[in-house]
C-alpha cells in the first residue's frame, strides 16, 4: 500500500496555493513561538474573520444560530473557535484539536547569578529533549513578566535582527574527554543548561568613586538589573512572578535547493494548529458544528489549568448550549458523546538516516500527504487512543471524495519508544477520536523538518473534515 508522492500530482495552480499557505505558515511560526504568542495570534486571526468572544455573546444574552462565530479563550494560553451549523449543538460537532507548546527552556523563578565575571539565567527544560541539542545555539527570550500593581510586560529579546541573541554554552572539544565517554543523555545535564546573559561590569557613579567606595557585589548582575530596570521597569523580585520561555532565534527558512520544506522551531504542534486554524476559518456555511481547539501543556502530560486535562473545553461547550437553551448536564453529555475529533498532532517522519528505529511499511514519509496514527502510546498501545475501523473508514471516504493525499503510520517500531497525544483525553466524553497531522523530521529538536506538500494536503484534509464528517 506504498502511498503516492503529492508533488507529482500538482499543478502550477496548486503550487501556488501551497506556497500562499506556507507563507502564511512562516509568518505565523516567527510570531507565534509560544503558546501565550499563538494564542494571541489565533484570536487576532479569529476576529478578522468574524468571531466574538463568548464574554460579549453572553453578555448579550445571544441567541446561537447558524453562522454564528465564537471563540474562548483561556488564560491567554489556551483557545477555542466554535462555527455554528444548522444542526443542533447537542448533536454532536466536528472538531480539531491540536496543542500551541513546544519543548524548550523556562527560565526558572530565581535565576540570575554570576560566576567569574558571566551573568547566567537558570532554566529547567520543558518537554522531551535531547538536552546536548540546545547548547551553542542562538537563544532569545519570550515572555511575560506580572508585577505586584497587576500590570504584565511582554518580553522578547532576540527576534530582531538590531537584538542581542544568547545561549548555552558547551565545552570545546579540545577539554571534552570526558563528556564523550558519557552517555548522549548524561553528556549536557540539566541544571547546566543555564543561559548567558552578559559579562560587562556595571560602572561606578562619579559618587561612588570619589568616596572611594568598593565595587558593587556581583557588578555583572547588578548591570543586567540595570538594564532590565531601563527597558521594562523589571527588578529581581519580579522574576518570581515570570514566565520567560527561551527558545531559538531566528525566523523559520526555506529548506532545499528546491524549496519543497520548512525548517523552523516548534512545528510540533504548529504545524497542525495552523492548519487547523486555516481550516476553521475557511469555513462557510455547516451543517454540523465546526470546532478548532487549540490548548497548551500537551508536552508535559495535558495538566494544568490550560491544558487538555482541565475543564476548559467542557464548561465552554456548556455554555454554548446554554446561549442555544439547553442548558442541562444531559445535553453537555450528549454533545461531546456525539461528536467526532481529529487530533491534529505531528507524526514521526522517516529518516533513511536513522532506518533501523521504522518499520517501513508502517511509516510516514515526506511528501506523501496528511498521516493517520491509528493508535500511538508505547509498547502494548499503553496510554493510546486507538481508533474505531468505521470512524478510520469513514475519515478515508471523505477524504478520497476530495481527492486529498494522506497516508498511516506508527510512531516508530514496535517497542523502540512511543508517545502521545490529546486524543485519549477527548476519547474519554465517547466520541470518535484520532490521531492525524503532518510528518516531521528532527521532532523535539530545536529545528524541525516539514514537507510544503504536507502542510497543504493536511489543510485541505482538515477543511473537509470540518465541512463532511
Amino acid at each position: 500500500m506504498e502511498r503516492r508522492n503529492a508533488w507529482k500530482s500538482y499543478g502550477k495552480k496548486e503550487v501556488k496555493k501551497l506556497e500562499e499557505l506556507c507563507e502564511g505558515y512562516k509568518d505565523y511560526l516567527f510570531r507565534g513561538k509560544t503558546e501565550r504568542e499563538g494564542t494571541r495570534y489565533v484570536i487576532e486571526q479569529a476576529k478578522k474573520a468574524g468571531y466574538i468572544s463568548l464574554e460579549e455573546a453572553i453578555k448579550k444574552g445571544k441567541k446561537l444560530v447558524a453562522g454564528d462565530k465564537i471563540y474562548a479563550n483561556n488564560m491567554g494560553k489556551t483557545v477555542a473557535l466554535f462555527h455554528i451549523g444548522k444542526q443542533p449543538l447537542e448533536k454532536g460537532m466536528n472538531i480539531l484539536g491540536a496543542h500551541l507548546d513546544s519543548p524548550r527552556l523556562d527560565v526558572k523563578q530565581n535565576p540570575l547569578y554570576e560566576k567569574s565575571d558571566l551573568a547566567y539565567l537558570d532554566t529547567h527544560y520543558y518537554g522531551g529533549i535531547k538536552k546536548y541539542q540546545w547548547v551553542t545555539l542562538p537563544l532569545a527570550i519570550h515572555g511575560v513578566v506580572a508585577k505586584t500593581d497587576g500590570t504584565v510586560v511582554d518580553v522578547v529579546i532576540g527576534e530582531d535582527e538590531n537584538d542581542p541573541v544568547f545561549c548555552v554554552t558547551d565545552i570545546l572539544i579540545h577539554l571534552a574527554q570526558d563528556q564523550m565517554a558519557k552517555t548522549a543523555a548524561k553528556a549536557v545535564e540539566g541544571e547546566n543548561l543555564d543561559l548567558l546573559i552578559a559579562s560587562r561590569p556595571i560602572k561606578l557613579s562619579k559618587e561612588e568613586k570619589d568616596g572611594k567606595k568598593e565595587d558593587k557585589k556581583d557588578p555583572v548582575k547588578q548591570q543586567v538589573l540595570a538594564l532590565l530596570k531601563e527597558k521594562y521597569d523589571m527588578a529581581e523580585e519580579d522574576f518570581m512572578s515570570a514566565e520567560l520561555e527561551i527558545v531559538p532565534a531566528g525566523k523559520p527558512r526555506d529548506m532545499g535547493i528546491d524549496r519543497s520544506m520548512i525548517l523552523a522551531y516548534g512545528q510540533d504542534d504548529k504545524v497542525c494548529a495552523y492548519t487547523s486554524l486555516v481550516a476553521q476559518l475557511n469555513q462557510k456555511e455547516l451543517n454540523r458544528t465546526a470546532c478548532t481547539l487549540l490548548v497548551d501543556k500537551e508536552e508535559i502530560g495535558s495538566v494544568g489549568a490550560t491544558g487538555m486535562q482541565s475543564r476548559f473545553f467542557e464548561n465552554v461547550v456548556a455554555e454554548l448550549l446554554a446561549l442555544d437553551g439547553k442548558d442541562s448536564s444531559l445535553a453537555l453529555r450528549r454533545c461531546l458523546a456525539a461528536s467526532c475529533m481529529l487530533s491534529s498532532d505531528v507524526s514521526a517522519g522517516y529518516d533513511p538516516l536513522y532506518a533501523s528505529c521504522f518499520e517501513e511499511k508502517n511509516a510516514s514519509y515526506l511528501g506523501r500527504g496528511m498521516v493517520f496514527n491509528k493508535f500511538t502510546g508505547a509498547r502494548g498501545k499503553s496510554g493510546s487512543n486507538d481508533a474505531n475501523a468505521e470512524y478510520i473508514g469513514r475519515i478515508r471516504g471523505i477524504l478520497e471524495k476530495e481527492k486529498v493525499h494522506y497516508q498511516t503510520a506508527e510512531l516508530g517500531k514496535v517497542d523502540m519508544g512511543g508517545g502521545g497525544t490529546i486524543a485519549y483525553i477527548l476519547s474519554l466524553y465517547d466520541m470518535e477520536v484520532i490521531d492525524c497531522g503532518v510528518a516531521v523530521l528532527n521532532m523535539h529538536a530545536p529545528w524541525e523538518v516539514t514537507s510544503k506538500a504536507d502542510i497543504y494536503e493536511t489543510e485541505k484534509g482538515y477543511e473537509a473534515f470540518l465541512r463532511e464528517a
